[in-house]
């Protein structure tokens, strides 16, 4: 093996990636809520050996949703179900810092981690979506800064009560009588900010010492808090250069914070499509991309800048002025979105069919796409990728046709080395703040 490994996990994203997926031939079109797809595609993501699973998730939904995301499972649900149908597959779920609370979200990753075998990871987000306000009984939607700081002291509080229990306290000694050492009991107590929150926590501690913390976000809060709390980081970038440039400060923000260059994964989302040759691959996208109307490719776009109404711009203009609509939500991607139609000139439609049906960054032969994740892995534009289909039955093309040739580039693991997800990753046992 070489002395980085490549890491990889794949994302459950049902029947449609983009408006219209489920439509394909190849889709099934009940996915979002099927178990028996659910299961199958776990299966296949751990017989290539493959990191992890994810779940991502969101709040608020209206009539103009991406189909997946109108009808889908809550993912610790489907995360505890499918803990029992898989033994090495890490099963990472999202939950938001925004609209949860500390104590039942550190008992509920907790119970997942000891479900699994220690197996769980939580994709911290502090939820883009404006409208999930309507959903939780508040009167407005966080500022984007003031998400992150609650999301810091929200990882403050959750690690304190994973910690609430120092490894063996539970002795459970039936002669004398001691079912736990007191000695080994920490009650956290948190006063915060946003937080009150006593403990301990009523589980012990995890397999892993700590379920894994990814983060999602590439907006400055968001590597901010990676580099602060996270042992992964969720991405996405076009080039390699972006790459590049994000890998480095995610990198020196972790020196900064006391930890090592490999306390902390990047993993870029990327989608791929697995073909013969040029012909089959480009066949493959178009019937895909042709699945989407125009409407549904603005519906898309809106959904990024908090659902706004791009129907009411004329489709074959400049790229509208928004100013900052977008802003308090998914911020690093609309602004990308808007940098990019402004430097290409982009229209309205050219700009919401791309966002729509993005043609995927890594496609090609087995030995193209192989490349192409080994050149970006090697350049440090990555640490691993998650790898998404570019059409509904790329995945199993993908492990069985480009995982054989990353193990055998001594890229790719050919087993897994443990049975946690931390030793999947490579990444150390934390140790108890209590104690330490």
């Amino acid at each position: 093996m070489s002395k980085r490994e490549l890491r990889l996990g794949t994302i459950l994203h049902g029947a449609s990636g983009n408006m219209s997926a489920w439509r394909h031939p190849a889709a099934q079109a009940d996915a979002s809520i099927s178990f028996d797809y659910a299961r199958k595609i776990a299966r296949k993501a751990e017989a290539g050996k493959l990191d992890f699973l994810f779940v991502a998730d969101g709040l608020y939904i209206n009539e103009k949703s991406i189909p997946h995301f109108l009808n889908r499972f809550e993912p610790l649900t489907l995360l505890s179900a499918l803990a029992a149908v898989t033994e090495h597959l890490g099963l990472v779920g999202t939950v938001s810092t925004s609209y949860s609370d500390p104590f039942t979200i550190a008992r509920q990753f907790a119970s997942l981690d000891h479900l699994s075998g220690g197996r769980a990871g939580w994709n911290v987000v502090t939820s883009p979506l404006e409208g999930s306000a309507k959903n939780f009984s508040r009167q407005q939607h966080p500022e984007h800064a003031l998400r992150y700081r609650i999301a810091d002291e929200y990882l403050q509080v959750v690690k304190g009560l994973w910690d609430s229990w120092e490894e063996g306290a539970f002795v459970r000694d039936k002669r004398s009588g001691q079912f736990f050492d007191p000695a080994k009991l920490h009650t956290p107590d948190h006063r915060g900010d946003f937080f009150q929150v006593q403990g301990p926590l009523n589980i012990e501690r995890t397999p892993q010492g700590r379920p894994i913390i990814f983060q999602a976000g590439a907006s400055g809060d968001g590597r901010r808090l990676a580099a602060r709390h996270a042992d992964a980081i969720f991405t996405h970038h076009a080039t390699l250069e972006e790459a590049q440039a994000f890998w480095r400060d995610v990198k020196q923000q972790l020196a900064e914070n006391g930890r090592a260059a490999d306390d902390l994964h990047i993993f870029q989302g990327v989608s791929v499509i697995v073909g013969d040759d040029a012909a089959d691959v480009e066949q493959q996208y178009q019937a895909t991309a042709q699945l989407v109307s125009v409407p549904d490719a603005l519906n898309y776009l809106g959904r990024f800048f908090d659902h706004h109404d791009f129907s009411r711009y004329p489709l074959d203009e400049p790229f509208p002025e928004l100013g900052d609509i977008g802003q308090n939500s998914f911020r690093s991607t609309t602004d990308e979105i808007k940098r990019n139609a402004r430097v290409r000139g982009q229209t309205l439609r050219q700009a919401a069919l791309e966002a729509a049906t993005p043609r995927p960054l890594f496609h090609g032969t087995p030995e193209q796409v192989a490349d192409g994740l080994q050149h970006w892995f090697e350049q440090k534009a990555a640490d691993g990728f998650i790898i998404q289909g570019g059409t509904p039955d790329t995945f199993e093309r993908f492990v069985d046709r480009v995982i054989p040739l990353l193990q055998a580039r001594g890229l790719s693991r050919r087993d897994y080395p443990g049975t946690t997800l931390r030793a999947s990753l490579g990444l150390q046992t934390p140790e108890n703040q209590f104690t330490s």
